[in-house]
């Protein structure tokens, strides 16, 4: 589908021959014909949405942040926005009671998840001051600093990040796994501290530690996608849907006939750390059974 031939006629018009007008004007309807038939739209919006992406605009605060001070006056346009909102069939509900769920996860692929929110602000500081660099810190498995790399490179700035790993592991090459391949392949600068130095500046861990996962919330990731489809992330959305449901099986009363938004914050990348964890629990798997009785003529059936 080539959609620049639905915004302009196939033959410039000016100075032509009154025969090339026509000619132009006709080839013009019939690409609208065929537009509309195809269900696409020949409006100027079409034409007004290209070049959107990663460009720079005024902000304009909502009313319920209009007292903010200082406020940002433009942003980058790094998002898909708004992100979907959709009814989210979680089982053994209380009575009456509906989660809806927000879906930021979906905000973009690279760029995925709710960092991407606080990015359009950050990167238009950076450029505005007129920074060359973006120095950040964050776990090895960091959705953040995935986030940060890709939006830094999208804006043609350099980027730095420091990452937390083991004791064991700060010395060895941390891999191309989960959100580390994203960043290395972008280019980001990476230098590795152990937890244990992280911690003499870190702060103290939002259950048994940051990023840290009991056998029974790795579990209630898998139920939840084997249930629904969505596949929540290890450290924030996880926990909090964890959470949430634990607390409605207590005290079904509380949110009885409630409407609940839950937002999806992102973060799938950063269950690749936790494959050692999930693999007793992940789906299972089998060689298929072919009976070696079945006819085949030669020369048919042969895939190479």
């Amino acid at each position: 589908m080539v959609l620049v031939g639905l915004l302009r006629p196939a033959l410039p018009i000016t100075g032509t021959t009154p025969l090339l007008c026509r000619l132009a004007a006709v080839c013009h309807r019939s690409r609208v014909a065929a537009a509309a038939m195809a269900g696409l739209t020949t409006t100027p919006f079409a034409a007004a949405q290209i070049g959107g992406f990663l460009s720079r605009k005024p902000y304009a605060p909502p009313s319920w942040a209009s007292h903010l001070s200082p406020m940002p006056s433009h942003t980058y346009s790094l998002g898909h926005f708004p992100t979907p909102i959709h009814k989210w069939n979680l089982p053994n509900l209380p009575e009456g009671t509906e989660v809806w769920i927000k879906r930021d996860d979906l905000s973009g692929m690279q760029l995925s998840g709710n960092k991407v929110r606080k990015l359009e602000f950050l990167m238009e500081d950076a450029v505005a001051q007129g920074a060359d660099c973006i120095i950040t810190v964050g776990g090895v498995q960091s959705n953040h600093c995935r986030a940060t790399a890709v939006a830094a490179k999208y804006l043609n700035l350099d980027c730095y990040l420091i990452l937390r790993t083991s004791k064991l592991l700060v010395d060895k090459d941390p891999g191309l796994v989960g959100n580390l391949l994203v960043e290395r392949l972008v280019g980001a600068h990476i230098d590795l501290v152990s937890k244990e130095e992280y911690g003499k500046v870190g702060s103290v861990a939002k259950g048994i530690g940051y990023a840290m996962n009991t056998a029974e919330e790795l579990k209630f990731v898998k139920d939840i996608a084997a249930a629904t489809g969505i596949v929540l992330d290890p450290v924030y959305s996880g926990k909090a849907a964890y959470g949430m449901l634990k607390d409605m099986a207590a005290n079904p009363a509380k949110w009885k006939g409630r409407k609940v938004l839950f937002i999806h914050t992102g973060g799938l990348l950063g269950l690749y750390d936790k494959v050692d964890s999930l693999s007793s629990l992940a789906g299972s798997w089998r060689r298929m059974e072919l009976e070696d009785s079945v006819p085949r003529k030669d020369g048919t059936g042969k895939m190479f």
